[in-house]
């Protein structure tokens, strides 16, 4: 029940610290992270091995992967390759 009320709690003040158009760009990011991690855990391999196939350092990957940092489109392009992905311009779901 306490985390259903944060949850709730957290939803409100998100929307009154943050515009429409910065959430929608701070859930697309987690769901990139989220859909690269799936990824590389599907193919099991691991940062290091990732950092091998792609040229991209692993530190790198790891910040990537715990989003703390916004890295170009050009590396995660470079990241992605190697696990068999790519990105797409789609139209936003209403």
């Amino acid at each position: 029940m306490k985390n259903e009320v944060l949850g709730y709690e957290w939803q409100n003040v998100r929307k009154e610290l943050f515009t429409a158009e910065e959430i929608a760009a701070s859930d697309l990011r987690v769901a990139l992270i989220g859909e690269l991690v799936k990824a590389r855990q599907e193919k099991g391999i691991t940062q290091k091995q990732l950092e091998e196939l792609s040229g991209v350092k692993q530190p790198v990957i790891a910040r990537i992967e715990n989003g703390t940092s916004v890295p170009k489109i050009s590396t995660i392009l470079r990241v992605l390759a190697p696990l068999g992905k790519t990105l797409a311009v789609v139209p936003l779901e209403k």
